[in-house]
């Protein structure tokens, strides 16, 4: 009981910084921003704790209160106590640089206080033990962080992004509530634990196939995925610190809802399928187009989408645990990489050129990725490939393709020995990390998420596929540099820098859809 009481001091000592922010919400409030800081430690101080009760007694879920016959109380195993660190850890860093980032503005103190919202919501979100809390939470996120969107509500900009976030926040809202009702319907309780259970039991109602569906499409909108990504990159109105909660947090929702319901999404090979096709997609698309963006945020914003595809990919294929440590390791990455994006441009003019860029032709790719792919397996035979399943070996292959693109640079005829040499040593040292890190993340997570199936007709046929696509764009990247400047590149450079022009088809449709709206 105590437990998961202290569970639920988190989110509160960021709840308690929002009530002191409604006291004082102009420019430069009187210790609030110590107080915002202190409260952040406090809720990063109660996560550790939490994760060190779980490392000595194991997780509970025991209820604290009953609502409607089911149990409202936090969840406490691996998945959320990882996510209540990481969420706490990053909003910690966040509110420390809100501090400086917006001394002197106008609605400095409302900032923090909506800020801290989120933040609470986002904890109560990732600990949620019951499905009327998961919703509630989960609008709360939604509802937080439309109004840090808007901290600069004159921009048109800002109001376009925002609308935008609004119309796909409100079908993913709609989509989980029907996946609750669904899930009741199925299994006549909301108490995830319960469901959980009796899913992984194998009983699977029509109810609970159709709620996955659902569960896909709440998870597919609130992560960015392709068709209505776009809001995702129009966001850079907003403060910087919104940015690094929006990319290393609040995006990772949608695949923290499939990994929670990881379960119930095997009930439904079919829906899986969907999510490797259209994560699978969004990545290569996120990918290439961010090689086109001239700005440094844009091509930040078009990462984190090619990334979340990436980890919509690994749930439809069944491999929630690395799942869980893209979700970690991202939003680590991204919110580092937004934090210091002002300083980038000048930390690379002033990096040291020695000379000019080794360009690999088509042998020295070739030859890279043979390369890369003899390390990996020798490697993978180190760890044991009996005990991995096709999926993640699959996986593995498909992150060893990017090293193989530096593994071409030093396979050139124009690169020095030391640059062979060492991007052969990053070559194995990602083999190295990918196997071991897999390992800690299966052995962590055991028994709180279910261990991924051995693949059938379909999984095989979209394994190829996956293979084939990403091998075939990976190999396009390593030898651009031979026709970057070829007419052909230049044009499809264009159209790439415009995402070939998906989002100003959503922006069409919803511009439609408005104005019908208002004559109505």
């Amino acid at each position: 009981m105590l437990v998961h009481l202290g569970a639920l001091l988190a989110p509160l000592a960021f709840a308690i910084v929002a009530l002191l922010a409604r006291q004082s919400p102009g420019r430069r409030p009187p210790k609030l921003a110590w107080q915002a800081e202190a409260g952040a430690l406090a809720a990063l101080g109660v996560s550790i704790a939490m994760g060190i009760v779980l490392l000595a007694q194991g997780p509970g879920t025991a209820p604290l209160i009953g609502l409607f016959g089911a149990g409202l109380a936090p969840r406490l195993d691996a998945v959320s106590v990882i996510m209540l660190m990481l969420v706490s850890f990053i909003g910690w860093i966040v509110m420390r640089y809100s501090a400086s980032y917006l001394d002197g503005e106008a609605g400095q103190g409302r900032f923090i206080g909506w800020l801290a919202v989120t933040l609470a919501s986002v904890l109560l979100l990732v600990q949620a033990g019951n499905t009327i809390h998961l919703v509630l939470a989960w609008i709360a996120t939604g509802h937080g962080l439309q109004r840090l969107l808007l901290f600069y509500g004159d921009r048109p900009e800002a109001r376009r992004a925002a609308r935008k976030k609004r119309v796909t926040t409100m079908a993913g809202d709609i989509a989980l509530v029907g996946a609750v009702a669904l899930l009741f319907a199925g299994y006549g309780t909301f108490d995830i634990a319960a469901i959980l259970s009796a899913a992984r039991e194998g009983i699977a109602p029509v109810a609970a196939v159709w709620a996955a569906g659902l569960l896909a499409v709440a998870a597919i909108l609130k992560s960015a995925q392709f068709p209505t990504h776009g809001w995702l990159t129009e966001v850079m109105e907003t403060p910087t610190p919104v940015s690094a909660l929006l990319h290393a947090g609040v995006i990772n929702a949608g695949g923290f809802l499939l990994i929670r319901f990881a379960d119930v999404m095997l009930l439904a090979p079919g829906v899986l399928a969907v999510l490797v096709m259209v994560g699978g997609f969004t990545a290569l698309f996120g990918g290439l187009t961010m090689l086109a963006q001239p700005a440094v945020k844009t091509s930040l914003a078009w990462s984190t989408i090619a990334q979340m595809g990436f980890m919509i990919m690994q749930c439809g294929l069944a491999l929630f645990p690395l799942a869980l440590l893209h979700i970690v390791a991202h939003s680590l990455y991204k919110a580092h990489a937004f934090l210091a994006s002002g300083t980038a441009v000048d930390l690379v003019a002033s990096i040291r050129r020695p000379g000019p860029v080794a360009i690999p032709d088509g042998r020295a790719v070739i030859r890279a990725f043979a390369l890369a792919l003899a390390i990996f397996a020798a490697i993978g035979f180190a760890f044991g490939f009996d005990a991995k399943s096709a999926q993640a070996i699959a996986l593995g292959a498909i992150l060893i393709f990017g090293v193989a693109y530096l593994l071409a640079q030093g396979l050139a005829d124009a690169a020095p020995t030391a640059l062979t040499q060492r991007t052969a040593l990053y070559a194995a040292a990602a083999s190295i990390s990918y196997f071991a890190l897999q390992r800690g993340a299966e052995w962590i997570t055991a028994g709180a998420l279910p261990p991924t199936p051995a693949p059938g007709p379909l999984e095989w046929a979209l394994l190829v596929l996956a293979l084939f696509s990403f091998g075939t764009v990976a190999i396009a990247q390593a030898m651009f540099p031979l026709w970057a400047y070829h007419p052909a590149a230049a044009g499809l450079r264009v159209h790439l820098a415009n995402g070939l022009y998906a989002n100003a088809v959503f922006d069409r449709m919803l511009s439609g859809w408005s104005t019908r709206s208002r004559s109505a």
